[in-house]
Formats: structure tokens, sequence, C-alpha cells
């Protein structure tokens, strides 16, 4: 992290990674959009014949990051669940952080951070191949989430000195702070119906990351996870379960009976995020060195079997390995 980046507002963004990595690094922006990428590593894969259609034709948008310091790359590309069709939305010099899709797959919302900036939140329109800035208030702005008409968006942000969570209109533009504590709140995700979100907060303890939701008839939250480290949430189409990172394993919960399965094994996983039928979900996965690089990759796994597959990260036949971050399954 630069030195300019650390004197900007340094005391919330420490405050912000404690659940969140958020960096920053120096370089320049380049960008580029819409166009497909050829990648003779992702080949079609027979397993996703049996999904649903509405799994199997959507989307998988992820952020794949290469080079590190000032070298560092990261890369917005799209995806079919099958490894095929890989098409790239955005790239820059620093970072790119939690993509997500609007309900009805056409819009991703993400936030970017080149040198010395604030993470500013961007759209990216499908039919246009686009990305319009609409969020660029000075401060932390991260985790952008689409109601479910597609017509305001949630995120988290630094600007009133403090994590908060905003809620947005995209026709008015127009923001409202809706948590105002001194704790940290981030991470927020509308529920199906569009009436709550849910999100992260360590108002308990600081550095204690919770799942709590808000109501937005009443403006109160109440606690969803037991003790212990919680964060990332994201709940499926119908209300039912819900991902997040239980401790530091990608895991899906039962909302009804608070069943817990935890999806794998190496704690250094990311959060799942749900195919838009709820049947299937798709994570980041740490890998072993190889020839002495660090990398990951994607992996798409059935919630009823427990079966699953892995898109790699490797970029065609280049020897360099990269990692994969924050995937998320849209229509």
């Amino acid at each position: 992290m630069t030195n300019t980046s650390r004197t900007i507002n340094s005391s919330i963004t420490l405050s912000v990674t404690t659940i969140i990595t958020v960096l920053a690094l120096t370089g320049c922006q380049t960008m580029t959009t819409g166009k497909a990428v050829s990648n003779n590593s992702m080949t079609s894969n027979p397993l996703t014949a049996q999904m649903p259609v509405i799994d199997r034709q959507g989307r998988i948008a992820y952020v794949e990051e290469q080079g590190v310091g000032a070298a560092k790359i990261s890369t917005l590309y799209s995806i079919s669940p099958d490894g095929s069709d890989r098409r790239l939305i955005d790239q820059l010099n620093g970072y790119i952080y939690a993509p997500a899709w609007s309900a009805d797959g056409q819009h991703l919302a993400y936030s970017k951070q080149p040198a010395r900036h604030y993470p500013f939140i961007y759209i990216y329109d499908r039919s246009k191949q686009s990305s319009e800035l609409v969020v660029d208030a000075k401060g932390s702005n991260l985790s952008p989430s689409f109601s479910p008409d597609g017509l305001r968006l949630l995120y988290s942000s630094s600007v009133g000195g403090n994590a908060d969570i905003y809620e947005r209109s995209l026709t008015t533009g127009i923001t409202k702070q809706l948590t105002t504590l001194s704790s940290t709140e981030v991470q927020p995700s509308y529920a199906p119906d569009g009436q709550s979100f849910v999100y992260v907060s360590d108002k308990v303890r600081s550095g204690r990351p919770s799942i709590y939701r808000y109501t937005f008839a009443t403006g109160n939250a109440a606690l969803l996870s037991a003790n212990g480290y919680a964060a990332s949430p994201q709940l499926s189409l119908d209300g039912q379960l819900m991902s997040y990172l239980n401790g530091r394993q990608a895991a899906v919960i039962t909302l009804a009976n608070k069943q817990v399965v935890n999806l794998a094994e190496t704690g250094l996983d990311e959060p799942a995020r749900f195919s838009p039928s709820a049947q299937y979900v798709v994570y980041a996965m740490q890998n072993s060195k190889i020839n002495g690089q660090t990398g990951s990759s994607l992996v798409v796994r059935s919630l009823a079997s427990g079966s699953s597959y892995i898109i790699s990260s490797k970029l065609g036949n280049s020897q360099s390995h990269s990692l994969v971050r924050s995937p998320v399954w849209g229509r």
C-alpha cells in the first residue's frame, strides 16, 4: 500500500481491511471492454449439461490478478459456467473489487482502485459493452449490490468518516445513509424481495465481524450469524439460503434451521456465490504452488450432490499463474 493511500482516512481504511482487504498501489489505468478472449485452457465442460438452463446460460464474472506491488494488474472477466467464452470487461494497474450482477444479468457493478485513488463504483452495461462511473465519493466505496428491480444500489462507503451502508437511486442519483454506528458496516446484499438486506458489522466486538439483516420498514437490524467470524453474505434468489465466510471457509447456511455446510477445507477460500437456481455455487480456491508460483482456480459445486469441477486460472499457454478473486454468477 502506498504512503499516499495510507494518508487517505487511514483509520477508516484500517478498520475496513479487518473485514475486506482494501489495497492501493501505484500505476496507470488501462481499460478494454466486451472483447472475447482466446483461452485454450478453458474447454467445454460436460458436467454443466445437467444444470438448469438458467444456470447453464448464465455468466460468471470474476477478477484475475497478476503481478505484485506496483506491477499488479487486475482484470475483470466474465465466462460461461463451463469455463468457455471468456470475455474481458475491465482492466487496470491496481485493484478491482467484488463484482455483483443485477437480477436480470444485464448489468455488473464493481469497485476499482487505480493508483492514489479511493475505490469508486462502476456499472458495466452488457448491451453497450461499456462501464459508467456511478459512485465517486471521497471514501472507500465498496461491495455494490443491485436491488431486485435494478433501480437502486447498496454499497459501503467511508465518505462520512466511518464505514457505513448507503443506498443510491440509479434513476435520480439520490443517496441515503442507512447505518450511522461508530463501528464498521460493510458488504451489504439485498434480499430477493427487496424488503431487507444482509450486511457485516463488528459493532459487538471491533475486528470480529458478524452478519445482520436490516429491514427497510423498521430501520432495525437483527443478528443472523452465530458466534465466531462471519462475513461476505449473499442470499439465494428464493431467500432460503445464505452463502458466507464461516470462519475462513466458504459455507452455506439454511436460514430456517441454521444448518451450515462448509464447502471447502483449505481455510483460504473466498465466499461462495449462488447460481441463479441456487442449486450450484462458485467460489475461488487457493492452489498449491506451480513452478514456484502460487495460483488459484474457480470451483463450481453442486449443493445437492457435492460434486464439483475446477476452472483453472492459467492463461492459455502462458507460464504465469494468477489469482482469481470474487466470482459471482448471474443470468
